[in-house]
C-alpha cells in the first residue's frame, strides 16, 4: 500500500486573541493532508504528557493519521503563539518543549523503511538523520520554508529527493536561478509556493509555472503544508510535476478557507 510518512515537529498554534488552540506543526500538518487527499499518512514524532499532547493526538486519531510512532514525554508540548493580520497569519513566540530534544531512534527509521516517501521540514530536528534514511532507498523530502540559505538546508539538501520553499513573489529570472542552484545541491526537484503567484518548479533542467486559485483568505496557516502534502502525494501515486503542483494549489485553496491549518 502507498503510503507517506511524516517525521518531526508538531506544535499547538496558539490564537490568543480568540482564545483557542489548534494542532499544527509542518509534518503534522502535512500527513493531515495527504490523508484529506485520500492518501495513506503516519506522522513519527514526540508530544509532552500535556492536555495539548492529548489534543493534538486525538485530532490526528481522528483524521486517520497512523500515530502508533509517536512518543509521549514528560514535559510540555510544543507551542506557537499566533496572531492574524488580514487573514495572515503572523507567527510570535515559540516554545518547542520536549520537541527540543527529538530524533529519530532505530525503530523510527525500520518504521520509515516501510512507507514510500519521508516528509520533513526546517524544524523538525531530523537533518542528522537524513542520510540514514536515504540509505533506506525511502524518498525524502523537504521543506526549507521561508530560509533555503539556513545552515540546516546545507546540511538536509544533500540527502533531499524534492525541496520545498515558499517566496512571496513572482517568478522571474532571478527565482529560477534560485531554484537551480538549490537543485545543485542535490534535489532533483525543486519546487517553491509563491502565495498570490502560484507555484514554481525546477524540473529536468527549466522551470514550470502554476497559478494560484483566485480565492477569500480567511487563515494562511498551513496553507504551504496543504500544498506539500496534496503534491507529494500526488507524486508518489504518478502523477506528472505539473499535476502535482495543480493539486497542491487546490489543497492549499482550501486551506485558506479554514481557521487554523486544517
Amino acid at each position: 500500500m502507498t503510503s507517506i510518512v511524516a517525521v518531526g515537529d508538531n506544535c499547538i498554534d496558539y490564537y490568543a486573541a480568540l482564545d483557542a488552540a489548534r494542532p499544527g506543526g509542518n509534518a503534522v500538518n502535512v500527513a493531515v493532508n495527504v490523508v484529506r487527499c485520500g492518501g495513506q499518512a503516519a506522522y513519527v514524532g514526540v508530544v509532552g504528557d500535556d492536555h495539548h499532547g492529548r489534543l493534538l493526538l486525538d485530532a490526528l486519531r481522528n483524521e486517520g493519521v497512523d500515530i502508533s510512532h509517536v512518543r509521549i514525554a514528560p514535559g510540555k508540548t510544543a507551542v506557537t503563539q499566533v496572531s492574524l493580520d488580514n487573514g495572515e497569519r503572523v507567527l510570535g513566540e515559540y516554545d518547542d518543549g520536549v520537541q527540543a530534544d527529538f530524533r529519530l531512534t532505530d525503530s523510527d527509521l525500520a518504521f520509515v523503511a516501510q512507507h514510500d516517501l519521508l516528509t520533513a521540514g526546517l524544524w523538525g530536528h531530523v537533518e542528522h538523520d537524513l542520510a540514514a534514511v536515504r540509505a533506506l532507498n525511502v524518498p525524502i523530502a523537504f521543506d526549507c520554508a521561508t530560509e533555503p540559505g539556513h545552515a540546516i538546508v546545507d546540511v538536509a539538501l544533500p540527502s533531499v529527493d524534492v525541496a520545498f520553499f515558499s517566496a512571496d513573489r513572482a517568478p522571474d529570472d532571478a527565482l529560477r536561478d534560485q531554484l537551480r542552484s538549490l537543485a545543485a545541491r542535490g534535489p532533483r526537484l525543486v519546487v517553491a509556493t509563491l502565495g498570490e503567484y502560484g507555484s514554481a518548479a525546477w524540473t529536468e533542467g527549466r522551470m514550470i509555472t502554476c497559478p494560484a486559485e483566485p480565492t477569500r483568505v480567511v487563515d494562511t496557516m498551513g496553507a504551504g503544508d496543504s500544498y506539500i502534502g496534496a503534491f507529494c502525494w500526488a507524486m508518489v501515486t504518478g502523477a506528472s510535476i505539473a499535476d502535482c503542483m495543480k493539486a497542491g494549489t487546490r489543497s492549499a485553496t482550501r486551506t485558506l478557507l479554514l481557521d487554523g491549518a486544517w
